[in-house]
């Protein structure tokens, strides 16, 4: 993979995180601890989620263990399963954001914000495993 395409695939998740803070924010608007809108709390892990994958199969390229997709997405086992051999800080931070993101957030529409930003946090650090030299680390508030 080129320097430039690990850039505009950095960008790209990074955009995807931006865009699921930007929901949260604007559109589920946070009152004390609890988002007040299930609908825009799921669309925004969705996003967030979405963004992980795209971040998780730059990082496996680029260590060298790229999924092969056939006719679907690969399954969240085979991620874990690619992951195992590379490294537990990646893994652990990629089952947080299966639990957090897709399954509480997505699917169930948990409106905890600090559940909620424990997934988004997972996802900056995945991010951080993929961005390119010089670029600075991302943390959220």
């Amino acid at each position: 993979m080129s320097q430039k395409e690990r850039e505009n695939r950095y960008r790209e998740a990074v955009r995807y995180l931006v865009n699921a803070q930007d929901i949260l924010r604007t559109k589920a608007k946070k009152q004390n601890r609890y988002y007040e809108d299930e609908k825009y709390v799921r669309m925004a892990c969705g996003t967030a989620y979405n963004g992980v994958l795209k971040a998780l199969d730059t990082y496996l390229e680029l260590k060298g263990k790229a999924l092969k997709k056939r006719n679907a997405r690969p399954a969240v086992k085979d991620y874990q399963k690619a992951l195992t051999g590379l490294s537990k800080n990646v893994l652990n931070e990629f089952n947080t954001t299966y639990e957090v993101l897709h399954l509480l957030g997505y699917y169930d529409g948990n409106n905890n914000a600090v559940v909620i930003h424990q997934g988004l946090t997972a996802f900056a650090e995945i991010l951080n495993q993929i961005k390119p030299i010089g670029t600075p680390d991302i943390s959220l508030n």
